[in-house]
């Protein structure tokens, strides 16, 4: 493989490596980061991490014991577990719809590719409970799951509520993993638009899945026609897409110019004041502005399953090309990161600011590529680390 994937692959273990605490993954491995375990971040970086032999088989066991032990009562498991959101004077918080779909994925990920039997018994049950609270987020009694707005990855924008192709996507490979098959070729069925046609995701026009719909008010359906890249590539691995949908979804991305500067912009078209999507809070979020952060920004890890999606299509060419065009994007370092959370500035603090100077971005700007956000992301290493075993495999791996 070329040299620069594979000094972006070397890189990738480092970052990983300093992720790992003993808590489990943090989702940055700097001072002043993301120094917590977040459900998403950590369960994404483990399927990366897992394909390194024995060497991170302790963190990811430890970040699955955490959120483990923290599962609410009901079965939900917790967003972010540690002290990083001292707003909310909590070290355990929740309200998110996907923290226990990618612990569902982490959990069969870990027992499978480890044999840890012993875990996979002591917390057997963690996992009942977390696809038991999954299926009674069905108010509509459809085997689809509805979710409030800000309850996934997107957790201040866009604004997305009811059925959703991220979750969904994820929903899809989790049932499998645990068995209900017939439960999920039913869900693919709706979700494509083979049955159940009016709470169908997939738009045959547009050539990709709305990001989110509704209820359907007389023909006139609650959704939103962006295209979350996240959720369509997601639904090309997990296999939710039929190939014909899978070619669509990825000519668009190629149309649409979404892998440009780098692989991949969060959404496309990006949402400003005025448009018809925007929401008065938008002000006061990160993504207010077009191309950065979740607006029209480019996410590395995003930019993986992208590359994973290629691969699964047997585009292997194109999935190297574009692995390329991803190593390049993580090994830019940041030259002007953001001031450590919850610091004063101090001269120490200088200091700590230039040691914070490093790759794999949390984000890219969208236009210029030029990275944003909290450097040593664990997402953005751990994906790096999948989508470039799919790539020298030439074959999907975990999700087949």
């Amino acid at each position: 493989m070329n040299k620069l994937i594979d000094q972006a692959y070397a890189k990738a273990v480092e970052v990983v490596k300093a992720c790992a605490r003993p808590q489990g993954f943090f989702a940055s491995g700097l001072p002043g980061g993301y120094e917590a375990v977040w459900a998403r971040d950590s369960m994404v970086t483990s399927l990366g991490a897992s394909l390194i032999g024995n060497e991170f088989k302790t963190p990811i066991r430890k970040s699955l014991e955490l959120l483990s032990r923290n599962q609410s009562l009901l079965g939900q498991i917790p967003n972010c577990v540690g002290s990083y959101n001292l707003d909310r004077k909590s070290d355990v918080t929740f309200n998110s719809i996907d923290s226990s779909l990618w612990y569902i994925i982490g959990f069969i990920n870990y027992a499978l590719t480890f044999g840890d039997k012993d875990f996979f018994h002591h917390y057997r049950k963690n996992l009942t409970m977390a696809v038991i609270w999954l299926g009674y987020q069905d108010p509509d009694e459809v085997r689809l799951l509805a979710q409030q707005p800000t309850m996934d990855w997107q957790d201040a924008f866009p604004h997305k509520y009811g059925y959703t192709i991220n979750s969904h996507a994820l929903y899809y490979a989790a049932l499998k993993l645990v068995g209900k098959d017939r439960q999920a070729e039913h869900m693919k069925r709706v979700v494509n638009g083979q049955l159940s046609k009016y709470l169908s995701l997939y738009d045959n026009k547009l050539g990709y899945y709305y990001p989110w719909a509704w209820k359907n008010h007389d023909g006139d359906r609650e959704h939103e026609e962006w295209f979350d890249s996240l959720g369509n590539c997601l639904a090309i691995v997990s296999g939710l897409a039929t190939p014909a949908i899978a070619k669509k979804i990825l000519e668009h991305i190629d149309k649409a110019k979404i892998n440009q500067p780098y692989p991949l912009k969060a959404i496309w078209p990006t949402i400003k004041p005025g448009d018809k999507e925007w929401h008065s809070y938008f002000s006061k979020c990160d993504a207010r502005t077009p191309l950065h952060y979740l607006n029209g920004g480019v996410w590395p890890f995003i930019g993986a399953w992208y590359v994973a999606a290629l691969v699964k299509t047997k585009q292997f060419k194109k999935a190297e090309s574009e692995l390329l065009k991803l190593a390049k994007a993580n090994l830019q370092i940041i030259h002007q990161p953001k001031s450590p959370q919850n610091l004063p500035e101090t001269a120490k603090n200088k200091k700590l600011l230039k040691a914070r100077q490093k790759e794999f971005n949390e984000w890219l700007d969208g236009a210029s590529g030029e990275p944003q956000g909290e450097p040593y992301q664990a997402w953005s290493a751990g994906s790096f680390l999948y989508a470039y075993e799919c790539v020298k495999k030439k074959r999907i791996i975990f999700f087949e």
